[in-house]
């Protein structure tokens, strides 16, 4: 079938997630995408090792479907490369610091004089235009910023996120501008600079939070994994494990307390609605907790679900590997890379399409894998490509 995006070339200069999980979504859905990275590597081939060859877990996921070409970019003919790749480019994707950028020949005025309607996309932290523009940070610099961390924990210690929500939710949002630059560049030829950053995205998530606080001033704690909201909600321990059980809305909450057996709370004015059930959430989760002890996971989640309350059941990743569903719906595909001792399970795209589908069609690269392919496409022949490998250009 085809594909959206066949025939666009992006150049990716990412790092990490922000900016390589934007790529690899364009990548997905068919986007030529060629991976410029230092002679050694990018940092995020090492980060949570699973194998040799720069297979890092993150890496691994975050870069399918594209080509590898290292490039020192600091040196002239680096630089006079790079532009060669931008001349033949659409996108331009990057999560530099703009001194950085402006070193390696990568801003917007230097790409748009070599292709006037080129399309740059940053990833920052930050944000341009602020005091803190220029400070650098990873997926934890949103969480902390944006109200989550101070509300999530016990009520000694907050906690941060494991799971690197912010950067992948920047590089979603810094996908969205993408296309919608591409769709406008389509329609007036005009090219322009994009961005996304982690501060902001992290904002979105929690915006609520900080709506809430203007606006009722309520100064509100860490609730732990208790519901902020509404109620009953939290992790509860089964014999074999633990579940989460979420209540939201009067039908909901009633189906749930015939289960409980306490249809007298259906009229007790500590429970008439979410917020006073929130507020109230003491007694409804220990009447949870108290009807969960001494069954399975499976006899819990059979009974929650006869009663359609929603619940899940925490889950390892080893039964996230196992899970029926995730099987069943293929979420996860087996992709080899060289020296894995097993196919590394890398997500497929997070969204179908019926007409036009995205797909993994190649796995990540190993460390400048198509360096030699790409400049023979520019035009250098095989003794420039055995130079610019003597002097340490490629």
């Amino acid at each position: 079938m085809q594909q959206v995006f066949k025939g666009l070339r992006v150049l990716d200069f990412g790092r990490f997630i922000a900016a390589p999980w934007c790529s690899a979504i364009l990548a997905d859905l068919g986007a030529d995408v060629i991976r410029v990275e230092k002679r050694e590597g990018g940092e995020d081939r090492w980060v949570q090792s699973v194998g040799p060859n720069g297979a890092s877990a993150g890496y691994l996921s975050n870069n399918r479907n594209k080509r590898s070409l290292t490039l020192d970019t600091t040196t002239p003919e680096g630089r006079a490369i790079a532009a060669k790749l931008v001349a033949s480019a659409d996108v331009v994707i990057a999560n530099m610091p703009d001194e950085a950028m402006a070193a390696n020949g990568l801003d917007y005025e230097t790409l748009k004089a070599i292709k006037p309607d080129i399309i740059l996309a940053s990833a920052t932290a930050y944000g341009r235009g602020g005091p803190y523009s220029k400070r650098v940070g990873f997926d934890g610099v949103g969480q902390v910023m944006s109200g989550a961390v101070y509300r999530t924990g016990a009520p000694e210690q907050p906690y941060r996120t494991a799971v690197p929500y912010v950067d992948y939710s920047t590089a979603l949002s810094l996908t969205i501008a993408v296309m919608a630059a591409i769709i406008h560049r389509n329609a007036t030829g005009e090219g322009q600079q994009v961005e996304a950053a982690l501060l902001p995205s992290a904002l979105m998530i929690s915006n609520a939070l900080c709506i809430e606080q203007a606006i009722l001033k309520k100064d509100a704690g860490r609730v732990g994994n208790r519901g902020m909201a509404i109620g009953p909600s939290d992790l509860f321990a089964v014999g074999d494990g633990w579940i989460l059980v979420q209540v939201t809305g009067q039908p909901m909450f009633k189906r749930w307390c015939r289960l409980m057996e306490r249809e007298e709370w259906f009229t007790d004015p500590r429970f008439a609605d979410d917020e006073q059930r929130a507020a109230n959430i003491a007694p409804l989760n220990a009447r949870m907790s108290e009807w969960c002890q001494g069954k399975t996971m499976e006899q819990a989640m059979a009974a929650l679900g006869e009663a359609r309350v929603p619940a899940s059941p925490v889950l390892s990743p080893q039964q996230v590997l196992d899970d029926p569903h995730v099987q069943a719906m293929g979420y996860l595909k087996p992709l080899d890379y060289p020296g894995l001792p097993s196919p590394a399970p890398v997500i497929e795209t997070p969204f179908r399409m019926s007409a036009t589908p995205p797909s993994i069609r190649t796995r990540a690269p190993t460390v400048g894998e198509h360096t030699d392919a790409l400049l023979a496409d520019l035009g250098y022949s095989e003794a420039d490509i055995a130079a610019l490998h003597e002097r340490a250009i490629v």
